[in-house]
């Protein structure tokens, strides 16, 4: 049974709206509920991704990093290369992103725009 976009959207809006509580009330650095809602977001994200693409056929203009060091370095070359992007930063990360493991070594993913080629 798939899940009805309107749903997977409120739970990712709810998900947005917990990690800025945990942020805003963040206790150390590791604070681990700032962790957990974190990857609250990118489950509800894929979930919404999902159910969209299965109900209508489309998707965001936003995916999922994963944090691999090697990956990154790569994507840096690559957008020092070509003039970085839209949706890069300078430093070859997504814009807007907190890509990093915070301190703690867990990988972890960000959402970043993704260049769309419209021609």
């Amino acid at each position: 049974m798939s899940t009805d976009p309107r749903v997977a959207l409120q739970a990712l809006v709810s998900s947005l709206e917990e990690h800025l509580s945990a942020v805003a009330s963040r206790r150390g650095a590791q604070d681990p509920s700032v962790e957990a809602a974190f990857f609250a977001i990118a489950d509800a994200f894929e979930e919404y991704e999902d159910a969209l693409y299965e109900a209508y056929g489309e998707v965001t203009p936003l995916e999922l990093y994963e944090d691999n060091e090697e990956e990154l370095e790569d994507d840096a070359e690559d957008d020092a290369g070509s003039g970085a992007g839209f949706g890069a930063e300078a430093d070859g990360g997504p814009a807007g992103s907190s890509v990093g493991d915070g301190g703690d070594g867990a990988r972890r993913s960000a959402l970043g725009l993704v260049e769309v080629d419209e021609n």
